[in-house]
């Protein structure tokens, strides 16, 4: 082959990625999954040397996904990655007329069929997985008469590791949409009925945007991961008009009014939350480990968005919070000394720590009063302190404050935001704290921030 030839085909190889990483951008594939996506790609081509990707059938597509997905080692997320690979190599860029009615998204529930042995089943325990009982006959209705759908919709979300408040809204979403359905055959229910049922909510139920969206996620995920149907036909809806509201903030004096108001067993939580900016359940599932006395400073960990960030521990509370953390390692001892002591990881680490889990640090720094059954796993453990007890103490200690303004637990964090912009604090540097993703998210602080609203005098003020 001469010279011009070698360089013309590595032209054309070059342009055919260019390509192909343009469609990643397209279909907003994450940047960092870029090289992997290309990986799969590559990897399937070098699987047919000898046969032009124009040629490629259905069959070659179901032999290799068949043959990655009985790997013993291959992860469920990796797995799905290597579909998504192909669908978009073959159905945005090779385009060849099977390619679009072929069904890609069965492959999203295919590591549920595989023998109950295999990795990407076992790795978590979703198999027969324990579900906490309910009184909500919505609820009872979807486990008894979709004992099916409803085992695969565990197995799948928590293969993925999702939270447990996550699973129980999603449950909860699915079963309004059933009800709304009127209860059909599972055989029947098309991922078009999703833009009815959101019309509905929007239209005849007149709920927030934020409520509509959090129904579409539990919808998108029913039909596409659960039932393994394409998601993309839904077709334009009615939204839910969204409105931008700024955050109630309290004064300092309002703030120490209601933590001189609030019960003694949530003030320190209450303080924490004013002091550090932290969320509701950043402060709950706060460990022993990730508070750092020596630096004053607390890591937050999981946060929104699974990230984590550092946050400055206030100085006034030091002495109460070692006071606290002393109490709670007599409790905590006391259940090792009861056969207890374990206390809730992730699987993967869990595993790996193996009796650990028991150990002084991992422990969560507000524990419940008593322990309990662990919802997914049914072992017994000292979860941390519910998020409901303290979010009703803020409120009740609102009201004995009389604080004339809708108080919850989140005001501490708007209020902590806003004291730092007004005492000169840089907006990046309130960005880092709040873990925000976007400095545009942190600009809402700065519309209460100042004298009145939006920083100007009144003209009432200038008639003399």
């Amino acid at each position: 082959m001469s010279q011009g030839n070698v360089d013309q085909r590595q032209f054309a190889i070059e342009k055919f990625w260019h390509n192909y990483l343009s469609i990643l951008k397209k279909s907003d594939v994450p940047e960092k999954s870029h090289k992997w996506y290309r990986r799969h790609a590559e990897m399937y081509i070098a699987a047919h040397i000898g046969l032009r990707l124009g040629q490629h059938q259905p069959q070659h597509i179901d032999n290799y996904l068949n043959a990655k997905g009985r790997m013993p080692d291959i992860e469920e997320w990796r797995f799905r990655q290597i579909v998504e690979a192909l669908r978009l190599l073959f159905c945005e860029q090779v385009a060849p007329e099977w390619a679009a009615g072929y069904d890609w998204y069965r492959w999203r529930v295919f590591s549920r069929e595989l023998s109950g042995g295999h990795a990407s089943i076992m790795r978590d325990g979703a198999g027969n997985a324990v579900v906490a009982p309910t009184d909500n006959p919505l609820i009872r209705r979807f486990r008894q008469d979709y004992a099916a759908t409803h085992d695969a919709f565990i197995t799948t979300i928590r293969v993925r590791n999702m939270a447990v408040t996550t699973e129980r809204s999603y449950e909860q979403w699915i079963c309004r949409y059933f009800a709304y359905l009127r209860w059909p055959q599972i055989e029947v229910i098309d991922s078009k009925n999703i833009k009815s049922f959101l019309e509905y909510l929007a239209v005849a139920r007149k709920v927030a945007a934020s409520t509509q969206r959090s129904a579409l996620n539990a919808l998108i995920f029913l039909h596409r991961e659960v039932l393994g149907q394409d998601t993309q036909d839904i077709g334009g809806f009615v939204h839910a008009c969204a409105k931008r509201k700024l955050p109630t903030v309290l004064s300092q004096s309002e703030v120490k009014a209601l933590l001189l108001a609030i019960h003694p067993r949530h003030r320190l939580m209450a303080a924490l939350m004013y002091g550090t900016g932290m969320r509701l359940m950043e402060c709950v599932r706060l460990r022993v480990k990730d508070i750092d006395f020596a630096y004053r400073q607390i890591t937050v960990r999981q946060a929104k968005g699974n990230k984590e960030r550092v946050v400055p521990l206030p100085s006034k509370l030091i002495d109460a919070l070692k006071k606290h953390l002393a109490e709670v390692e007599l409790l905590h001892n006391g259940d090792i000394a009861a056969g207890f002591g374990e206390v809730l990881l992730p699987p993967a680490l869990a595993r790996k720590l193996g009796k650990s889990v028991k150990e002084w640090p991992w422990q969560y720094a507000f524990p419940a009063s008593r322990i309990s059954a662990d919802p997914r796993s049914g072992a017994a453990k000292r979860h941390h302190v519910h998020e409901s007890g303290l979010q009703k103490a803020i409120k009740l200690a609102a009201k004995e404050a009389g604080i004339a303004k809708r108080v919850s637990s989140h005001t501490l964090r708007h209020s902590f935001a806003t004291h730092l912009l007004e005492s000169g604090s840089d907006i990046r540097t309130v960005q880092e704290l709040l873990g925000h993703a976007d400095v545009s998210t942190t600009m809402i602080y700065t519309h209460v921030v100042g004298r009145g609203g939006q920083g100007v005098e009144s003209p009432l003020d200038k008639l003399s």
